[in-house]
């Protein structure tokens, strides 16, 4: 027998082919097809383990395992006049010899000839003592073998249980090819011939054609094998009718349509579960577009408040400047006006200038403070009400959609069924908060929030209630200090030189200090507002953040499945182009 049916070329094809349909296989499991898909690629891909299968059919005592040995050319299975095959045996490639027994009537052998590779053989008990087995023979693998050898005795050529599996084998279409064994009985050529039309007559009843037909002697065969002497095992070789069922046998298996045939069917099975799973996806997508649509609304929404809020709050912060600004002036003008030479008198009298300065320079001051604060919280309040709204209407919006819209195949089905529990929960949540938002409320706590934060700073003392009221505290009990050290005896002496230098004095500070209490002032709002608005946008993420994780995760998931199918599709298409090179 000839070493290989296959060159290396295509063995390494073989075997990277079979890499490839398992890594296909591995990916394509975890896109949720259907269980008999995948184990249709399973099998397709477990054939090119045996590339090519010959199954040897007969009765008992026929020489079915001697002649598997002599096809081989090594005593790879016993022989004996008693029945020696009592189950199904699979014959195949394997670095040492083994048996495994997997059941009562199926064993495995494994043997390390080159031959092996591409053929595997099934060795079966006899015809008359295998009723058990015809399942398992006719069922598992006649279907997908190359040839049956049918092996006949010729001191017994087609008994009737023989000829009765005979029927059941060709129930499947296979290519069946007899051989008579044990030619070696026959003392003359007539007598060959004699048991060579019997089988040929019986056997063309049942094909309803003339069979292919070798008279062979196993035993002749494996005596040819052992011998030393070069003439006598030619002898023995040609005698026993083995070179011609062997040259037939790799005719019939060496056809390179045939090949093709076996290494492109297992891409086609991909090629069709590629195709199942592009569908799926597709499916998917299309399933996932309206909430993809909406997720990237959200999304675009919050973002849009989030920059809204950044570019609005700094005019309302200068407007708070604008009105220390006007602060600023006024208590300039005030010193300018009071302490004069002139008003040296009413200089004396700490009290009244304090209350002086109140009336004059913060007349209104906290009241503007405040509302201005005020203006800003309820903007806040307002626009974040605005943003919640929002959110409920997209929400609600696809809610809608998704009445009628579970789309109903597998693998679709359940995440079309998670969006929508996730997209209902998500909206019953916003619409509770939009349902129970309490302007009000929010403003008051927001107003605290800013309050504190402000009379938190080292400016000013905490107690005080209201924006405007901590600065007219800060600028009343730290700027007018210097009218309490103004004395009479000191003014009749030095008044013409003490009085505009502590004028200057005074309006020195008090810019000094509007100009800190404006930076500071300013940058605790700011920094506040900031905080809160931040804590509105978190909010509003962290509510929807659920939905719009598992639609983004979905979308990913998606992607990725997509362009594993492009890349399975470019590996099953490099397969067939290797197949076409390797196989001419």
């Amino acid at each position: 027998m000839r070493d290989a049916i296959l060159t290396n070329e295509q063995t390494l094809l073989v075997d990277d082919e079979k890499q490839s349909l398992t890594n296909i296989l591995l990916q394509l499991s975890e896109m949720n097809l259907p269980k008999d898909s995948l184990d249709s690629l399973q099998k397709a891909t477990r054939q090119l383990d045996e590339l090519f299968l010959v199954v040897v059919v007969g009765e008992f005592n026929a020489g079915k395992s001697a002649l598997v040995n002599a096809i081989l050319g090594e005593k790879v299975l016993a022989e004996g006049v008693t029945p020696t095959t009592t189950r199904v045996t699979l014959i195949r490639w394997g670095e040492e010899k083994s048996e495994r027994i997997v059941d009562e009537g199926y064993a495995l052998v494994s043997y390390p000839l080159p031959f092996l590779k591409a053929v595997n053989i099934v060795d079966s008990p006899g015809t008359n003592a295998i009723i058990r087995e015809h399942e398992r023979l006719t069922d598992e693998f006649v279907p997908r073998s190359d040839l049956v050898l049918f092996v006949t005795s010729a001191d017994r050529p087609l008994t009737e249980s023989e000829r009765q599996f005979l029927q059941r084998i060709l129930d499947w279409g296979k290519k069946v090819v007899f051989v008579l064994n044990k030619a070696d009985i026959f003392e003359t050529p007539s007598a060959l011939q004699e048991a060579e039309e019997y089988v040929r007559k019986h056997a063309a009843v049942a094909l309803g054609e003339q069979p292919v037909l070798f008279p062979v002697s196993a035993k002749l065969a494996q005596r040819a094998a052992s011998e030393t002497n070069e003439a006598e095992r030619l002898r023995l070789r040609s005698a026993s009718g083995l070179d011609q069922l062997e040259a037939y046998i790799f005719t019939r298996l060496d056809d390179t349509t045939r090949l093709k045939i076996k290494l492109n069917n297992p891409l086609g099975v991909a090629d069709r579960l590629i195709e199942q799973a592009e569908n799926l996806v597709q499916v998917q997508s299309d399933d996932l577009k309206e909430d993809k649509t909406t997720v990237d609304s959200l999304e675009n929404s919050i973002s849009s408040y989030e920059h809204e809020v950044g570019i609005e709050r700094s005019p309302r912060m200068a407007e708070v400047e604008n009105i220390l600004h006007k602060l600023e002036i006024r208590g300039v003008d005030f010193f300018d006006r009071t302490i004069r030479l002139t008003n040296i008198h009413h200089l004396i009298h700490g009290d009244q200038i304090r209350a002086a300065f109140e009336k004059e320079v913060l007349t209104d001051v906290t009241a503007q403070i405040n509302e201005q604060v005020q203006r800003t919280i309820d903007w806040l309040v307002e626009k974040d009400m605005r943003q919640w709204q929002q959110v409920m209407t997209y929400l609600h919006r696809r809610q809608t959609a998704n009445l009628d819209h579970i789309v109903g195949i597998t693998g679709s089905k359940s995440s079309s069924i998670r969006r929508q529990e996730l997209v209902d929960k998500v909206g019953r949540s916003v619409t509770s908060i939009v349902e129970s938002y309490d302007r009000v409320k929010e403003a008051s706590q927001l107003a605290v929030h800013v309050e504190t934060a402000v009379a938190q700073t080292a400016l000013f003392e905490i107690g005080a209630a209201g924006l405007g009221t901590l600065v007219s505290t800060a600028l009343l009990s730290s700027t007018l200090d210097i009218t309490g050290v103004i004395a009479a005896g000191t003014l009749a002496i030095v008044g013409l030189f003490v009085i505009p230098y502590k004028r200057k004095q005074a309006e020195d500070n008090f810019r000094k200090k509007i100009v800190t209490l404006r930076a500071n002032l300013l940058e605790v709002l700011s920094t506040t507002f900031v905080k809160e608005s931040n804590n509105s946008v978190a909010r509003l993420r962290d509510n929807v953040a659920p939905y719009t994780r598992y639609v983004h995760a979905e979308h990913d998931r998606i992607e990725k499945a997509s362009s594993l199918l492009a890349e399975m599709r470019r590996s099953v298409s490099s397969l067939r182009a290797r197949i076409d090179l390797a196989v001419k």
